[in-house]
């Protein structure tokens, strides 16, 4: 995700925190899913059921299996809030909006329970163990009430939103299943790839910009069945509008689609898009899903990045909607095709994406950013952020292996995740030279494509460099100055 800031909001937010103490690739099998979705436009309400073929990869055998209903989130009396305060009258454009998920049912289990810190976890019992390596299937009946809210999941002005409309697996790590409160600070995602089959329901005016390949489409009495396909993903998302225009081109084989309602520079926006689809895939590895669809939305923060799809949001002026679509152009490679923990590690997707997004500008100088403006604007950011934040607060907290739920504000992770991250792959580069840099970063993604890879993981790859593991700790604990 691309969060946009001035200097201005960091010392007003600072100001408001002290008053108010603020899929392995190479695994023979993965899960999947057969999705069916129906939006009601007249109620905002979509019904779904979500059938999930689960393979266990794991090496324990499962009772339970644990879902996270990300939808829930938006329901009136959360425990945890969506949107911070600061960003609550971009995201909430006509006064506060409430929506939810809500499960009618579960086959083929033993009970069901909604649970979790915030009724943000769906628990399914099974009716029998699953062993490792065997497969069980489950279907879930449930219905999505939008809010109206620029965010992932809601009604916007011009577009509906369909991040996370479904009751998403949650991933499983050797402490077991991670479930994942809907912290507003950052992407409050961890996932393991599986196999999407998608069919969508929705008024015949609306055009669909989703994730996935269509494979068919139908019409009738006034409504579209649109059904799509997408292998080796940790999500699948939609965004719906009556008022969408597109522009195509292809890309190395993949056909890139930017919808737009409101885009003088159109075209502009597809160029970004697919040059720096070109140039992650020339110095990354390859993009592996046949489409991208770049979406201009209503979205409170700059951006959104899902598999296949990312969400540009309408409010952005030229130079940061240029910007953003290739910040999370980045995040396909940074996130999609190679996972992390964006809980615990946030920097780990989103310093590499932005600093990906540094290597993209430098090599197509026509843009307008350089790599000395954009390392010098982040080190700024940062700097006045932690000068202003120790003058409030006496002390300051610059670790950047932290849970979303520790930070304090989202500016606060903003310069942590976003702008030290960014400093330290800067840095990094210089100490082992482009050329080490650029073979690490190959190495990192052929090593954990459709993998979920730790920091270790990532720290591994550029092994052989000069001090690489201590310039790392340095970052990571706190203990650089910058």
């Amino acid at each position: 995700m691309k969060k946009i800031i001035t200097v201005l909001l960091i010392i007003c937010c600072l100001a408001a925190t002290v008053t108010l103490s603020a899929c392995d690739k190479g695994t023979e099998k993965i899960s999947n899913y057969d999705i069916y979705a129906s939006y009601d436009e007249e109620t905002g309400v979509l019904t779904g059921t979500a059938k999930l073929d689960y393979y266990n990869n794991t090496d324990n055998e499962l009772s339970a299996l644990k879902f996270n209903l990300y939808g829930n989130a938006f329901r009136e009396g959360a425990k945890i809030k969506p949107v911070s305060d600061t960003y609550k009258n971009r995201a909430y454009y006509s006064g506060d909006s409430f929506g939810k998920m809500e499960v009618s049912n579960v086959e083929n289990c033993s009970g069901w329970d909604i649970c979790g810190e915030d009724e943000n976890i769906l628990a399914v019992n099974l009716l029998t163990p699953i062993y490792p390596e065997d497969t069980v299937t489950v279907t879930i009946s449930y219905t999505l009430t939008l809010a109206k809210v620029n965010h992932r999941t809601g009604i916007t002005l011009h577009t509906v939103n369909f991040g996370n409309f479904y009751p998403a697996l949650c991933y499983y790590s050797k402490e077991g299943f991670v479930e994942c409160p809907y912290y507003y600070c950052g992407d409050p995602f961890v996932s393991e790839c599986a196999n999407y089959s998608v069919t969508l329901d929705f008024p015949q005016e609306y055009i669909a910009a989703t994730s996935g390949k269509m494979s068919s489409e139908t019409s009738a009495d006034g409504r579209k069945k649109c059904s799509y396909s997408l292998a080796n993903a940790r999500d699948f998302a939609f965004v719906l509008s009556k008022e969408f225009k597109v522009v195509s081109a292809e890309a190395d084989g993949v056909a890139v689609n930017y919808y737009y309602f409101n885009d003088a520079n159109a075209q502009t926006g597809l160029n970004a898009a697919t040059e720096s689809l070109k140039f992650f895939n020339t110095t990354f590895g390859k993009y592996i899903y046949p489409t991208l669809s770049v979406v201009q939305t209503g979205f409170c923060y700059g951006g959104m990045e899902y598999p296949g799809l990312t969400m540009i949001a309408d409010s952005l002026d030229s130079d940061n909607t240029i910007y953003t679509i290739v910040h999370e152009n980045a995040h396909q490679w940074w996130y999609a095709m190679v996972g992390s923990d964006q809980i615990n590690n946030a920097w780990q997707d989103e310093g590499l994406a932005e600093y990906s997004t540094l290597m993209f500008f430098e090599s197509t100088p026509a843009y307008g950013f350089t790599r000395k403006g954009i390392v010098s604007s982040a080190t700024n950011y940062y700097r006045a952020f932690f000068n202003v934040f120790s003058q409030l607060n006496g002390t300051i907290d610059t670790t950047m292996t932290r849970h979303l739920g520790e930070y304090k504000s989202e500016l606060e992770y903003n310069n942590i995740a976003y702008n030290k991250g960014l400093i330290l792959f800067d840095m990094l580069r210089g100490a082992v030279g482009d050329n080490d840099f650029n073979a690490a970063l190959k190495k990192y993604y052929q090593n954990n494509l459709c993998k979920t890879a730790s920091p270790e993981n990532l720290i591994a790859s550029f092994t052989g460099g000069p001090n690489v593991e201590g310039i790392f700790n340095s970052f990571l604990d706190g203990n650089i100055l910058i």
